[in-house]
């Protein structure tokens, strides 16, 4: 069955930005439509409006083509963004430390600015050529809370999307521990390409998740072998800050990452990063270099 996919999105021409939901025909403007309710898509994830929204949407005619439009960013003012590290266990052996999986993940936050939306440039800074791609199934809060359950934990997920979590490595390394830096460089990452309703547990529990550079199989991993879990990482999160609806948590990447090429392979202008995974679709960013 086909997934429900919402978008922001602005008019090549300038003229219209807003929200939608993509059929066969289209993108149908709902912003038009019940922007008066809920003028963005960050507030019909906070009104819990995306079922309602697709039923009442279902039989409309587009009002743009897919060409027509450029994607941005799914949520224009997201809340927290956390990213989860080394969450699949072929990522922590990268580290060769001889460590077992750790009890707890690594955690780190990311700033709005850092991530552009699908078709949009990736951007290689003049500070560094060490950019790298990390693909990522992200989740989107829907429902808020503080110290959630386990058991309940799913039922807080809004959306799922996907990420690429874009990376300077040297940077990340400039502290002994401290990678915010590395992680938050202008539009050096990217979500997208929209946001599809979560209605069923099946929709994350077993899905693979893939990275393309140039058609280049880089990353290949499942979500089922994931060390914390979806729901783990919700409650472990909820337990020392309230999760809220618009909360974007990146949830680890599987191994495959240019830094672990001998020698590191770094993303360059022109190539095109593509992040895949079931029942999401893709994500695909051209690197640039900022200017």
């Amino acid at each position: 069955m086909e997934q429900n996919r919402f978008v922001s999105f602005s008019t090549l021409d300038g003229c219209t930005k807003g929200y939608g939901l993509i059929n066969v025909r289209g993108v149908v403007d709902l912003s038009k439509r019940f922007g008066d309710r809920w003028p963005t898509l960050d507030a019909v994830v906070a009104g819990n409006a995306l079922q309602a929204l697709a039923v009442d949407a279902k039989n409309l005619h587009a009002d743009y083509a897919l060409s027509d439009i450029q994607f941005e960013v799914p949520l224009s003012h997201p809340g927290k963004i956390l990213c989860v590290g080394v969450n699949y266990p072929n990522r922590n052996a990268e580290y060769k430390d001889g460590q077992t999986a750790p009890d707890y993940p690594s955690l780190f936050i990311r700033f709005p600015e850092s991530l552009t939306g699908h078709l949009q440039p990736l951007l290689r800074p003049a500070e560094s050529e060490q950019l790298d791609y990390e693909g990522e199934i992200v989740i989107v809060i829907g429902k808020a809370g503080r110290r959630i359950a386990q058991h309940k934990a799913m039922d807080h997920i809004a959306a799922i999307t996907l990420g690429n979590e874009g990376t300077v490595r040297d940077w990340v390394r400039h502290s002994k521990f401290n990678v915010t830096q590395g992680k938050n460089f202008y539009h050096s990452g990217a979500i997208g390409p929209w946001l599809v309703p979560f209605t069923d547990k099946a929709q994350l529990h077993d899905i693979r998740l893939t990275t393309y550079v140039n058609g280049e199989l880089r990353q290949n991993d499942r979500t089922s072998n994931m060390t914390f879990s979806f729901a783990w990482i919700i409650a472990y999160v909820s337990t020392f800050i309230p999760l809220n609806p618009g909360d974007i948590i990146f949830t680890g990447t599987p191994t495959g990452a240019g830094a672990r090429f001998d020698p590191p392979v770094w993303l360059r202008p022109g190539d095109v990063v593509e992040v895949q995974a079931e029942g999401l679709g893709a994500l695909r960013n051209v690197v640039h270099d900022e200017v």
